[in-house]
């Protein structure tokens, strides 16, 4: 995970919500988000 850009993890995660991928999976992508504060595209932090 630490290898993405901030862009190319947030888009991974928007596909893999809507594909409904593995929830373990999901938890892992979100927790990283978290961990950089990533901003989303409407200003608001990820959550």
């Amino acid at each position: 995970m630490h290898s993405l850009s901030d862009h190319l993890l947030l888009s991974s995660y928007k596909k893999a919500t809507k594909l409904k991928l593995n929830h373990d999976f999901l938890t892992l992508m979100e927790k990283e988000i978290q961990r950089r504060a990533i901003q989303s595209q409407n200003g608001n932090k990820k959550e």
